[in-house]
């Protein structure tokens, strides 16, 4: 990051956390001044055009003889109950999913996957590494330092019973300084080193400073998203849903461009809607490299806020009365829509008997987006570690090695997926480190015994748990609450086991805190921990007997 940069940040930190330190009226006013001082750090130009680099096999292998290529699509925020893929789907069911659902139809579903947190730079550094991000210190979610200062200024309701908890102590760091840093040996270097072509496309999340950034990181190419408007915002062919309910949603709004950079170069308008861009993006590697082994990390936006439709697809779906939940059906139209051009793209290249499908969300659905049945029939939401917070879709194809409509019941983990990849490239994992994930490929052809793992744990501040064999707790102090479940007799955690089962909550206490003493403090501090109600969206006011956590970032 240049001087310049460092500067501009610092007087946007400042001039922003004094803005909302002095302001008593006139929440828009300063939420407008905000957004101005974010905007001037990243001009935006006119679209450039991509060019993707092509060529053949380094080794001169003939198709049939090349280890297959991997794809990990990641989409953002998507919920457990957006998908058609099992009986559920968006507005009842009405919006179906079949391209996304097809991949575990011709391939996987993991039954029982997970997120690597419950929000999604944590998750995207374990899908990266291989690891819990906590052995490296990746703990929070990078955010700008006065965003969380700013989120409290504008969200204060009355129907809001209990209070965000700053850390007065906390230093901010830098926000392009908060990622993943450059001793990580990320699944694009692994690959690299046997030969596979690696691009990037989307979203990153995981550090703008030099060694962080995705062409640091391993990736030969990549396609950055700058910032996180589907569309500007007064685009002919764009249907917007604000939620003035939400805090996040508000400071997104105004803070927000529509920007993308390829290689680390300047930022330019995207050609188009988000969404369909970074497809036809990926649609143009997979041409571009069909001769060569390649690895295509496609980390698209959608569903994630801000809400943004193309009018098009707003208009299939007159049936959803609800302005919001139309265009959030809308967006998951497009995202379903672009990954059947992904897989048509394999299939017309010849390319869909070997290569690695792989499918997830970085967490689970947003209770701030007011859709109450976005995680059904799980409790909690992104931001928490409860089912609807971290228990997503986890679906894997590789035709050549996995029959349809395998299922698999065993619990699993983002970073499953990198040793998984890393199996089928025939890459060994680094043995200088513990390695996390497991390849999964052999339970889901039947050839391995057992499980893949017999605990699994998360961790964000006061927000912690643990899934041993069947049981999980969530832990969250403050209020210094222990929820205990029977994860296979109660799969939705309706019932809290915690005051009937001492012997196996202290059980469960100990395998955290074992956990946890064999993890590296957080690289950054936590801004502040703020309440997130378990089982109400945004749009509803609390209750005193409410189930509530806090989450700290």
């Amino acid at each position: 990051m240049s001087r310049r940069m460092k500067w501009v940040g610092g007087v946007l930190a400042v001039l922003a956390l004094a803005i909302v330190l002095v302001a008593s009226k006139g929440q828009d006013i300063v939420l407008a001044l905000v957004g101005f001082l974010i905007q001037q750090r990243v001009p935006v130009g006119p679209n450039q055009d991509v060019v993707w680099a092509s060529g053949t096999d380094p080794q001169g292998r003939a198709p049939g003889e090349r280890p297959p290529n991997v794809v990990l699509i990641l989409a953002d925020d998507l919920g457990w109950n957006d998908l058609s893929f099992g009986g559920g789907g968006v507005a009842g069911g009405t919006v179906p999913t079949p391209r996304i659902d097809s991949i575990a139809a011709e391939g996987a579903h993991f039954v029982n996957g997970y997120a690597a947190n419950g929000t999604c730079a944590p998750s995207r550094a374990a899908l990266m590494s291989g690891r819990y991000g906590t052995r490296f210190g990746f703990e929070f979610t990078p955010t700008p330092p006065f965003m969380m200062q700013l989120v409290g200024f504008v969200g204060g309701r009355t129907d809001r019973l209990r209070p965000a908890l700053p850390n007065e102590d906390a230093e901010a760091a830098p926000y392009e300084d908060m990622g993943m840093p450059a001793s990580e040996i990320t699944l694009a270097e692994l690959l690299a080193e046997r030969g596979y072509h690696t691009v990037h496309i989307g979203k990153w999340h995981l550090g703008r400073s030099p060694g962080m950034a995705p062409e640091d990181q391993g990736f030969a190419e990549s396609l950055l998203m700058a910032s996180g408007l589907y569309l500007p915002e007064d685009h002919p062919d764009v249907v917007n849903s604000k939620q003035d309910f939400d805090p996040i949603d508000r400071f997104l709004w105004a803070a927000m461009r529509f920007a993308a950079s390829f290689n680390g170069g300047s930022a330019f308008e995207p050609d188009g809607y988000l969404t369909d861009y970074y497809t036809q993006q990926a649609v143009e590697v997979i041409e571009a490299n069909k001769d060569r082994p390649f690895f295509l990390y496609l980390a698209h936006w959608a569903p994630h806020t801000p809400l943004q439709a193309t009018r098009e697809d707003y208009e299939a779906l007159s049936h959803i009365e609800l302005h919001r939940e139309r265009v959030y059906a809308a967006m998951i139209r497009s995202l379903d829509r672009g990954v059947g051009q992904v897989l048509d793209a394999l299939e017309r290249h010849g390319l869909e008997e070997n290569t690695l499908v792989l499918f997830t969300s970085d967490n689970g659905g947003a209770g701030y987006i007011g859709l109450p049945e976005v995680n059904a029939p799980f409790r909690g939401w992104k931001i928490t570690l409860f089912e609807g917070g971290i228990h997503v879709p986890f679906f894997v194809k590789w035709p050549a090695r996995i029959d349809p409509g395998t299922e698999v019941r065993a619990p699993v983990h983002h970073f499953d997926m990198y040793a998984t990849a890393a199996a089928a490239a025939g890459a060994p994992l680094p043995t200088d480190r513990k390695m996390d994930g497991v390849d999964l490929v052999p339970f889901a052809t039947g050839e391995a015994e057992g499980v893949p793992h017999e605990a699994l744990f998360w961790r964000s501040g006061a927000s912690q748990s643990a899934l041993v064999n069947g049981w999980k707790l969530n832990v969250s102090d403050p209020p210094g609450r222990s929820w205990l479940f029977d994860l296979e007799a109660d799969p939705n955690e309706r019932h809290d086991l915690s005051r009937e089962r001492p012997d196996k909550l202290a059980e469960l206490q100990k395998a955290l805190a074992a956990h946890n003493a064999d993890q590296e403090e957080s690289a950054w501090p936590s801004q502040v921990s703020f309440p997130v109600n378990v089982d109400k969206d945004l749009t509803r006011p609390d209750a005193p007997d409410d189930d509530y956590i806090y989450w700290s970032n």
